[in-house]
């Protein structure tokens, strides 16, 4: 009996190990993770082949995964941004006065609809 459910539960593990997303990927690197206020968790990722900058978002009110992203330095700090639709999301590591905060901004029509102070992780 217990062969028999060894080898019954061993393809349907390996079919739920091959069809769920994984957490991580390999093929990136995390540059930047931070905590912004109200549960945001912000995770910025490069792709190690083509450099690719890639947006990572959990939070209650859900997930966001977003490709195709830029970064730039400014004023001494750097914002990434990335673009989904209408909505920009930009995330800045660090200020001026604390390089170990930050800032969520989320845009629409290039006006500000959410800006949440953040704190790297």
């Amino acid at each position: 009996m217990k062969i028999f459910a060894f080898f019954l539960a061993l393809p349907i593990s390996m079919l739920a190990n091959f069809s769920l997303r994984a957490s991580a990927d390999s093929t990136a690197g995390i540059i930047l993770s931070t905590k912004c206020q109200s549960g945001y968790n912000i995770n910025i990722w490069q792709n190690y082949t083509n450099g690719e900058l890639l947006y990572r978002a959990t939070s209650a009110n859900g997930n966001l995964s977003l490709g195709k992203g830029t970064s730039q330095a400014t004023e001494g700090v750097r914002v990434y941004k990335f673009r989904n639709g209408i909505y920009e999301y930009w995330v800045w590591d660090g200020t001026l006065d604390n390089p170990q905060s930050g800032t969520l901004e989320v845009y629409k029509n290039n006006r500000i609809l959410m800006k949440q102070a953040c704190r790297k992780s």
